[in-house]
């Protein structure tokens, strides 16, 4: 999948709206201003790869089963216990305080810049790495995102707690499937906000398997900015004029000097 790159000049900003934007995007972003976001990742602590490690080790074991098991759990959440997943209790119940340890590292500064084009269509514009993001563009007639693969269709709202990968969030999201003899393609946008209130999301996954279960492509991203005048980025800022100091009042002209009185 190949993705036209936006330089980023074209994030330069226009007081141009055609059409109301949908709520979805105003209750999270201005129009029009550049607002500071970050690209990252969730990161648990590296003492939890030893334990990762054995539940792959037992998920290899028995395939059968582990995928059954999977099927009782939440995505981006723990898997339930069960002595099958290749744990003790106690290392399961380690396994779940170092999970709650996990934090969020930005990995690249980018900005977004939300734009609507005379057809009413709305783009999430974005600098850097996150430029391949800007393809996508929502369409309210049909309240789906069009993307160079195709449309992504409105899905079940997002509704994560606070133990799955990025913690407590909600949102919308949508979805682009697409199934052929040879391959199965899915391409999701996730747009919302954390439990918080402090940032929003967005969150995109682009994948790709073969008939066979074979990964193909596998890639995505996570994009969060701060909520509210905090994320608007300082250049789009009003500067606040200069105080002007008062004028002093005009010197009164000095008294001229008496005459000296003539010699007779």
């Amino acid at each position: 999948m190949k993705f036209a790159l936006i330089p980023l000049a074209a994030l330069s900003c226009s007081a141009t709206v055609f059409a109301e934007a949908p709520k979805f995007i105003t209750d999270l972003l201005p129009l029009d201003v550049p607002v500071k976001a970050e690209r990252g990742r969730v990161f648990p602590p590296p003492e939890l790869d030893k334990y990762v490690a054995k539940v792959r080790q037992a998920a290899l074991k028995d395939q059968e089963w582990f995928r059954e098991h999977s099927k009782n759990g939440k995505p981006g959440v723990p898997l339930p216990y069960d002595e099958r997943l290749g744990l003790t209790k106690e290392e399961y119940d380690e396994y779940l305080k170092l999970w709650n340890k996990r934090e969020f590292k930005a990995e690249e500064p980018v900005v977004i810049l939300v734009k609507g084009d005379k057809d009413g269509r709305w783009t999430l514009n974005m600098s850097g790495s996150a430029q391949s993001l800007s393809t996508l563009k929502y369409d309210p007639k049909d309240d789906a995102f069009h993307s160079p693969n195709g449309t992504l269709k409105r899905i079940e709202d997002v509704t994560a707690d606070a133990d799955s990968t990025l913690g407590a969030w909600s949102g919308q999201e949508w979805r682009f499937q697409e199934e052929s003899s040879l391959s199965i393609t899915k391409e999701n946008i996730a747009v919302g906000k954390t439990g918080d209130k402090k940032y929003g999301l967005v969150v995109y996954r682009f994948q790709e398997v073969s008939s066979q279960n074979t990964p193909l492509a596998d890639s995505g991203m996570v994009i969060r900015f701060p909520l509210g005048a905090s994320g608007v980025a300082p250049e789009a800022k009003p500067k606040p004029k200069p105080a002007v100091a008062d004028k002093p009042a005009p010197a009164k002209p000095a008294p001229k000097p008496a005459a000296k009185p003539k010699k007779k």
